[in-house]
């Protein structure tokens, strides 16, 4: 039976009778924000790790109201390392009521700090261009790298050119990576001849990155790189060629993915139906929880980490596996 928390029992014994007399949805929602509260408070107290944090508040569905209490009390966070994981949490709530905060981060002294503020602009796919595009001279290695893949995830072809300038610039070769990368999500088509280009490089990893930028972009010679990494014996080389495919639409990627569902690498299989659910194609996630049901041991684990990358609610399984009548 669930202990429902201190706070909460609090909460209702303090609630008006109206309250308790309320929907059940009224009551459920109520009892989330009180979990999320004191999430929030034990975030700011430091108590919590920077991934269970997020991942406890993405499962609660309130990150608007976190982001809120969080940003509430942001002025009192004085002490750099809590700052920086405050600020991790609250980029990683991927909430658009983070935007003007996360902006205002983005100029703060310490680069970890500047670095997760970039990073949550990127996953709320902000069009504060003006803010993220210095970035990319930042000194900071990890402020670059994420500058690029926030410039990315705005859809904004016009992002690509300065992108790719930056990537010829770039001295480190992981950050030139995630700027090639960056090009073709941006989604400029102009730029697919000097991505081409970089398919002939001497480094492996900026032939790949090039390669992803292609298939991005939507570009035949990508999609052909990618298929002869999926023709590998070798397993890690194929889990290789399904990176590639990371960001594409189902409908382009589909030919290509979705003979690897039965494949006897589960790993792969896992992989590819949640590639193609993020790509559009939503009977994946049913796909996944259905083989994550009948499933034992090892390879249960391995369609659990592609649910928990989607991050799967409880009610939405349970609902899934109703509709599929493996449960009442």
């Amino acid at each position: 039976m669930r202990t429902l928390p201190a706070c909460l029992l609090l909460a209702l014994v303090l609630t008006p009778p109206a309250l308790l007399a309320a929907p059940p949805s009224v009551q459920k929602r109520l009892e989330r924000r009180s979990e999320t509260q004191a999430l929030v408070n034990d975030v700011l107290a430091g108590k919590l790790a920077v991934p269970t944090a997020i991942s406890r508040l993405r499962i609660l569905r309130e990150e608007g109201y976190a982001a809120g209490l969080i940003i509430k009390d942001l002025p009192q966070v004085l002490e750099p390392r809590r700052l920086r994981d405050v600020t991790a949490v609250l980029a990683g709530l991927e909430t658009r009521a983070a935007e003007p905060t996360l902006v205002d981060l983005a100029g703060h002294e310490d680069g970890a700090v500047r670095m997760y503020a970039v990073q949550g602009l990127g996953r709320v796919r902000s069009r504060r261009v003006d803010v993220m595009l210095p970035l990319l001279e930042d000194k900071s290695l990890g402020v670059r790298r994420e500058a690029a893949r926030a410039l990315g995830a705005t859809g904004n072809a016009q992002m690509g050119k300065p992108l790719l300038t930056a990537a010829r610039a770039e001295s480190d070769p992981q950050t030139r990576v995630m700027m090639l990368e960056a090009v073709g999500a941006a989604g400029d088509k102009k730029q697919a001849p000097a991505l081409k280009a970089f398919l002939d490089d001497s480094s492996e990893s900026t032939r790949f990155a090039a390669a992803r930028g292609l298939c991005l972009l939507g570009a035949p010679e990508g999609f052909a790189f990618a298929r002869k990494l999926l023709a590998s014996e070798d397993k890690h080389v194929r889990r290789q060629g399904l990176a590639l495919y990371e960001g594409v639409s189902a409908k382009q990627s589909s030919p290509a993915l979705r003979p690897l569902l039965e494949d006897k690498d589960r790993t792969l299989a896992a992989g590819a139906a949640r590639v193609l659910y993020q790509g559009g194609d939503k009977t994946m996630m049913s796909w996944l929880v259905l083989a994550s049901w009948n499933a034992q041991g090892e390879e249960k684990l391995v369609y659990e980490k592609e649910l928990e990358t989607l991050h799967l609610a409880d009610d939405e399984r349970k609902a899934l596996l109703r509709k599929a009548g493996v449960v009442k």
